[in-house]
């Protein structure tokens, strides 16, 4: 008889435990709403809307071309500045081939030095035949430099057209609108056709598969949640409740005040942290649907009970 009597004693108190671990008010352990990181995609140029393919609802994947807007000026402008490149280059092509008759005189005034101090040491030539041979390089040096002086810019302005091509090739590439993020199209600002500014919005977009539950609990409950704990998510679902696993992904550093969303004025005014809980969206969750965050508690197993007895 001491046998059973010991077992049922060890249920008894198994269950006892586990009902003082639970919510013995039933009420959640948080209460909150679901988030999802949002992003607004914008026009980075000024332009015509040449095509322009996003719905509301639509879902997309990271990189995908969306449409682009007008690169005619554009490419007008690059044209114009390639003539220009042309032409300039052309001026510098003279100088170049002056600077190139020039060092060809050059060299030959300095073979020409060579000859003259061999001469010198023969006793074949003088000091004066070597002074016009070094005056004549001297003069050639100069007209180098003065030519190299005269092209500096020409050089100068075909380094500022280049710097333009690439900054209007960066340009035409921001025309192309490619798609950020993979997820789900919330809401479109424009539509094919129309004219567009740098910074306006064209459409928004959020990553729909994973919500993030935000809710706020008090200081007694921090000991009980933890960074990466599983917890339990509920939603209205007609006359019952649906359930979610979630996990806590971010606890807050610091207190705030509860916010307005909560109904009474006590609550209201109270000290409570923030928790962001993840959970895996089966196309049922919705930004800004309210939701339960339940703190998950241990079961304790009769038969661990009855080998402590």
């Amino acid at each position: 008889m001491k046998r059973p009597y010991l077992y049922y004693l060890g249920i008894t108190l198994g269950l006892l435990i586990l009902n003082s671990c639970s919510n013995s008010n039933g009420k959640a352990d948080g209460y909150g709403n679901f988030e999802a990181t949002e992003i607004t995609v914008s026009a980075e140029n000024n332009g015509k809307l040449v095509a322009f393919n996003v719905h509301e609802g639509n879902v997309l994947k990271k990189d995908v071309f969306i449409g682009y807007i007008d690169t005619i000026p554009l490419d007008l402008k690059r044209e114009q500045l390639l003539v220009s490149k042309a032409v300039i280059s052309s001026k510098s092509r003279g100088v170049l081939s002056q600077i190139a008759v020039l060092n060809a005189k050059l060299k030959t005034a300095n073979i020409n030095k060579i000859r003259t101090e061999n001469l010198i040491r023969d006793n074949a030539g003088t000091q004066k035949q070597l002074d016009d041979v070094q005056g004549e390089i001297d003069v050639i040096n100069q007209q180098i430099r003065s030519v190299e002086i005269q092209n500096a810019p020409v050089v100068n302005e075909l380094k500022s057209i280049d710097v333009q091509l690439k900054q209007i090739a960066n340009q035409i590439d921001k025309c192309q609108i490619i798609n950020p993020i993979d997820g789900t199209v919330l809401t479109t600002y424009a539509e094919p056709s129309e004219i567009t500014t740098f910074g306006k919005p064209l459409y928004k977009i959020a990553d729909l598969k994973n919500m993030e539950l935000r809710v706020f609990i008090s200081e007694t409950q921090l000991a009980n949640v933890k960074i990466g704990e599983i917890v339990t998510v509920k939603i209205d679902n007609q006359d019952s409740m649906k359930d979610y696993e979630g996990t806590v992904t971010w606890i807050a550093s610091e207190a705030e005040f509860t916010p307005k969303i909560i109904q009474t004025k006590e609550e209201r005014v109270a000290l409570v942290y923030a928790v962001k809980v993840q959970v895996k969206n089966d196309g049922s969750l919705k930004i800004g649907m309210p939701a339960e965050m339940w703190i998950q508690t241990p079961t304790l197993s009769t038969k661990n009970v009855e080998k402590s007895n």
